[in-house]
C-alpha cells in the first residue's frame, strides 16, 4: 500500500508538472489565503498585545472612580462633569476599606504652558502625591513632590516627555527651571519617564502634575474646594478588586446618603474591566481578519476542484485504460486526492512563507507590532489540507464513476 501512494504521488508530481503554469495559478488561491490567515491573525495578536501594554502602564490593580453617572441617554459624560467626589471621599475609602493599598484623586484642564520664548497646550492634572504611586509613574530625572507640597500648595511641577520635548531644547535640563501655567511661576522638580499612548489613544506623556491644593487655589479655581476629577484607588492583589469595588461603592453611597432606590453618583471602573473592553475589540477584529482571509483559502479550494474536473475531462481515456487494467475506483479516487493535497501541500508551504514575511515586512514598514504564531501557522497550514482534500473529493468520485468502456471510447 506505501509503494502504492509513493507511486501515486510521483504520478500526480508528473502529471502537475505537465501543466505547471495551471497547476501554479490553481495553488495561487491557497497560497493568498494561507498567507492571509497568517498575516492577518498575526497583526490582530500584535494589536492584543499592544493593548495589554498599554493597559499595564496605568498601573497595577488601579481602580478608577468618576463622578457623575456612566452614561446619559446612551452617551457617557465628560470626567469630572460633576461635582460628587471629594478628597474626603478618597480619604474615608482608605481609612475604611483595608483591602485598598492606597488611595489618591485628582483633577485636571487643557491650558498653556510657558518657558521663555516656548509654549505649548498641555494637560494641567493637580493631583495627590499617592496619585503618582498608584498610577506607578518613575522619573527620567528629578522626583515627586510631597505631602508637604501638597499641605502648603507649593509651586512645584512634574512634566512628561512631550511637554519636556516641546518647551526645552534639545540637551537642556528641565529639572530646576522656571515655567508658568496661567501666568504662575511653576519649579521643575522632575521629569517623568515615557509611557506612550493610553488604551485610548491619548498621549500618556502630554502632562504636567501640580499638587492637587496648587490647582485648585492658584490655577483651576473652583466653586466648591475639595472637589475632584477622579478617585484612584489600588489593591495589592488583582483578585481583591471585585470585593473592593463592592466596597467602595457601599461606603461612597453611604457617605452620599443615597437610599437604596438612587442609582449611584458616581461611576467605578477597574483596570481589569478597562482591560477586557479593549482586548474584546481587538479580538473581534483578529476574529474578523481570519474570516475574510478565510474566504481566500476558501476561493482556492474552489479554484483545485475546478482544475481537477477540467483534468477528469482530458484524462478520461488513461482513466478508462487504468480501470481496463485492473485499477479499481478507490485507486482512481486516491490518485486524484492525492494530486488535490499535493496542490494544498506546495500552496500551503508558500503562504507560510509570504505570511510570515508579510506580518514581518508590516512591522518594519506601517510599524505595526505584529506576533507570529505557530498554532496559527499550523492551523493555516492543515486547514488548507483540508480544503484541498474536501474540493478534491468530487472530481476525484466523478472519475471513479466513469464506465470504462465510455471512458476507453471518448476521444
Amino acid at each position: 500500500m506505501a509503494a502504492f501512494v509513493w507511486l501515486t504521488v510521483i504520478t500526480a508530481l508528473r502529471i502537475l508538472g505537465r501543466n505547471r503554469l495551471r497547476a501554479g495559478l490553481t495553488m495561487l488561491g491557497i497560497v493568498i489565503g494561507v498567507a492571509a490567515v497568517i498575516a492577518m491573525v498575526s497583526i490582530g495578536e500584535g494589536a492584543k498585545r499592544a493593548v495589554q501594554k498599554q493597559i499595564a502602564t496605568m498601573g497595577t490593580n488601579v481602580i478608577i472612580i468618576w463622578p457623575g453617572a456612566t452614561t446619559v441617554s446612551g452617551v457617557r459624560g465628560s470626567q469630572g462633569g460633576a461635582v460628587t467626589l471629594t478628597v474626603s471621599d478618597a480619604l474615608d475609602l482608605k481609612k475604611k476599606i483595608p483591602l485598598l493599598s492606597d488611595t489618591g484623586w485628582a483633577k485636571r484642564d487643557v491650558m498653556q504652558i510657558v518657558n521663555g520664548n516656548r509654549n505649548w497646550n498641555g494637560t494641567i492634572n493637580g493631583v495627590s502625591p499617592s496619585y503618582l504611586t498608584i498610577r506607578d509613574w518613575s522619573f527620567s530625572s528629578g522626583g515627586p513632590f510631597t505631602q508637604a507640597d501638597l499641605d502648603s500648595a507649593a509651586r512645584v511641577a512634574l512634566i512628561g516627555q512631550t511637554v519636556a520635548e516641546n518647551l526645552f531644547e534639545p540637551g537642556e535640563e528641565p529639572v530646576g527651571a522656571i515655567i508658568r501655567i496661567k501666568n504662575v511661576p511653576f519649579r521643575v522638580i522632575g521629569v517623568l519617564s515615557p509611557k506612550g499612548q493610553s488604551a485610548q489613544g491619548s498621549d500618556q506623556d502630554d502632562v504636567i502634575f501640580i499638587p492637587f491644593t496648587t490647582a485648585e487655589r492658584k490655577v483651576f479655581g473652583t466653586p466648591f474646594l475639595g472637589s475632584v476629577g477622579a478617585v484612584f484607588a489600588s489593591t495589592d492583589r488583582t483578585d481583591d478588586l471585585p470585593e473592593a469595588v463592592e466596597q467602595i461603592r457601599e461606603v461612597i453611597r453611604a457617605r452620599h446618603r443615597l437610599q437604596g432606590e438612587q442609582a449611584d453618583d458616581f461611576t467605578i471602573r477597574t483596570q481589569v474591566d478597562i482591560g477586557k473592553v479593549q482586548e474584546g475589540t481587538s479580538q473581534t477584529l483578529t476574529m474578523m481578519l481570519f474570516a475574510i482571509a478565510s474566504v481566500s483559502l476558501l476561493v482556492g479550494g474552489i479554484g483545485i476542484m475546478n482544475i481537477l474536473l477540467v483534468s477528469v475531462t482530458e484524462r478520461t481515456r488513461e482513466i478508462g485504460v487504468r480501470m481496463a487494467v485492473g485499477a479499481k475506483r478507490r485507486h482512481i479516487v486516491m490518485q486524484f486526492l492525492i494530486e488535490a493535497v499535493t496542490l494544498s501541500v506546495f500552496g500551503g508551504a508558500l503562504g507560510i512563507i509570504l505570511g510570515v514575511m508579510g506580518a514581518k515586512l508590516t512591522t518594519v514598514i506601517a510599524g505595526w507590532p505584529t506576533i507570529i504564531s505557530s498554532n496559527v501557522i499550523i492551523i493555516a497550514f492543515f486547514f488548507s489540507l483540508v480544503v484541498g482534500l474536501f474540493f478534491g473529493l468530487y472530481p476525484a468520485n466523478k472519475a471513479a464513476r466513469l464506465n470504462p468502456i465510455d471512458a476507453l471510447r471518448y476521444e
